[in-house]
């Protein structure tokens, strides 16, 4: 190796090194920034499952604090965990244990003496994760309100999730039948039964993510099943 070609290959490995630190440093500085912003991001899905209108983010923290008045982590049987933060549960990683095995946060909202319990729910749609939150009403049974978000789902199709004329209908809904049986919500191609509190209209086009939605419902919200029937004895 010539004297040019040296200078070169030194040049290079020095400025790899300082571009690396100044990245390093770079993210550590940002992370607690990343990390309250998505922590900002998921009281704001909390929150717009239960709210009529979807809070400025601004509000969420101050929103969060007086109308959140209790969380806690419970097991398939209904059990309350002690000592598990229901914030900081990721269901993600939960639902790919055993139902046994599973820790699933529960959240309290309460407000002008009315209270609604929410439950988060994630699943995989067309092109990557989907998920969301489901409110109750105080009768362990019908659904206040959902709130979905995906990854990256088709626009204009699957990605309509997360739109309002997709999730109000959702309203009013209820999981359990006249005999108690557990039957989650239907997402129906081509138009849901008016009549149905078990039904909602899929997206027009977007079947796959449909259905991935109501698979996702199902296979979370069973998990709840045994807390809701013991609260609602």
């Amino acid at each position: 190796m010539n004297k040019g070609n040296t200078y070169i290959f030194i040049y290079s490995v020095v400025m790899v090194i300082i571009v690396a630190a100044v990245l390093s440093t770079a993210a550590m500085l940002l992370k607690p920034y990343q990390d309250k912003n998505i922590m900002i991001e998921k009281k704001l899905n909390i929150l717009s499952s239960v709210m009529d209108e979807k809070p400025e983010k601004k509000d969420v923290e101050m929103l969060y604090k007086e109308r959140v008045t209790e969380s806690f982590a419970i097991n398939n049987k209904g059990e309350i965990l002690e000592g598990i933060d229901a914030f900081d549960v990721d269901l993600k990683k939960e639902m790919r244990k055993s139902p046994e095995e599973r820790a699933l946060p529960v959240f309290i909202y309460s407000y002008q003496g009315n209270t609604n319990l929410i439950v988060p729910v994630i699943g995989k749609g067309l092109w990557g994760p989907i998920w969301g939150y489901v409110s109750f009403e105080n009768d362990f049974n019908t659904i206040h309100g959902v709130s979905f978000d995906h990854k990256s789902e088709t626009p204009g199709l699957g990605a309509e999730i997360n739109t309002q004329w997709f999730m109000s209908p959702f309203k009013g809904k209820k999981i359990f039948d006249e005999s108690g049986k557990f039957v989650s919500i239907t997402v129906v191609k081509g138009g849901a039964d008016p009549n149905s509190l078990h039904q909602v209209d899929g997206i027009s086009g977007g079947t796959i993510t449909s259905k991935a939605l109501e698979k996702m419902l199902i296979d979370c919200i069973v998990s709840y099943e045994s807390y809701f029937k013991s609260q609602n004895k």
